[in-house]
C-alpha cells in the first residue's frame, strides 16, 4: 500500500468517527481523496467514498440499534424516501451546476448553528407524535440533496430529526444512521454497475471508516445526548468555515 492509499485509510478512520457521532465525515474524506489523487476520475474517488461511508454507517447502526430505542416507523419512511431520492439525485447531479447550491447550504448551515445554540435540546416525548409521513418528507428531501450534493448531509438529518421528529440527539443520530445507509446504498447503485468504485482503495478504506464508526458510536453512546450536541455544534461550525472559505475564494 502506497502513502496516498495509508493517508486515504487515516481519512476513512477520521471520517466514521465523526460520521457516526453527528454525521459530517464527508467533510474529511471525499476532500482527502481528491486532494490525494487528483488524476483519478471524480466518478470513481465518488463511488470509493461511498463504498466507505457505507461501510462505516452500517456498522454504527448496529452497535446504535443495540442501545437506542430508533423510532423504526417513521425513519424506516425517511429511508426508503431516501433511497430512491438520492439515487435521483446522483443521476442529475452530472447534468446541473451543483456550485449553485453552495450558497444555499452554508445559509441553511448556519441557520442550524445558531439554532442548535441557542435552543434547548428536545427529547422525543415532547409535542405529540408527528405523523409518518413527516419522517418519509424528510427522506426524500436530503435523499436528493445527499445524492446529488452531500456535504453535510448527517448533521442536516440530525438536526431535521431532533427539530420535526421530535427526537434528542443521540436518538436522532442513531436514526440518521438508518438514512445515511439508504442514500449511500443508492449511491453505490448509480456507481458500482458503471465501474466507478476503486475496490483495491475502498475495501481497505471501508475496514478503516468501520473502526472509527465503532469509537464514535462507542464514545456517542457513553456520554449521552448532551455529548452528540456538542459534538454536533463544532462539526457543523468546522463545515460551515470550510464551505464558507470556499465561496470567499471563489
Amino acid at each position: 500500500m502506497d502513502a496516498a492509499a495509508l493517508l486515504a485509510c487515516l481519512a476513512a478512520l477520521v471520517a466514521g468517527f465523526i460520521d457516526a457521532v453527528a454525521g459530517g465525515g464527508g467533510l474529511v474524506q471525499l476532500p482527502a481523496l481528491l486532494v490525494l489523487y487528483p488524476h483519478a476520475e471524480p466518478e470513481d474517488l465518488f463511488g470509493t467514498n461511498k463504498v466507505a461511508s457505507f461501510s462505516g454507517t452500517a456498522t454504527a447502526l448496529a452497535r446504535y440499534a443495540r442501545a437506542v430505542t430508533i423510532p423504526w416507523r417513521q425513519v424506516g419512511g425517511s429511508a426508503a424516501g431516501a433511497f430512491a431520492a438520492s439515487f435521483t439525485g446522483a443521476r442529475l447531479a452530472a447534468a446541473m451546476p451543483v456550485a449553485w447550491m453552495r450558497p444555499l447550504v452554508v445559509v441553511l448551515l448556519a441557520g442550524v448553528l445558531v439554532w442548535t445554540l441557542r435552543g434547548p435540546p428536545r427529547h422525543a416525548s415532547a409535542g405529540p407524535t408527528p405523523p409518518p409521513w413527516a419522517g418519509a418528507i424528510i427522506g426524500v428531501l436530503l435523499g436528493f440533496y445527499d445524492g446529488f450534493f452531500g456535504p453535510g448531509t448527517g448533521s442536516f438529518l440530525l438536526f431535521a430529526f431532533v427539530t420535526w421528529l421530535g427526537l434528542d440527539f443521540l436518538t436522532a443520530s442513531a436514526s440518521a444512521k438508518l438514512v445515511n445507509v439508504a442514500t449511500n446504498l443508492a449511491a453505490i447503485a448509480a456507481f458500482a454497475p458503471a465501474g466507478h468504485v476503486r475496490w483495491e482503495l475502498a475495501l481497505p478504506m471501508a475496514a478503516c471508516n468501520v473502526a472509527g464508526a465503532q469509537l464514535g458510536a462507542h464514545l456517542a453512546l457513553r456520554e449521552g445526548a448532551v455529548f452528540v450536541r456538542r459534538a454536533f455544534v463544532v462539526i457543523v461550525t468546522t463545515l460551515l468555515l470550510k464551505l464558507g472559505w470556499g465561496l470567499l475564494r471563489g
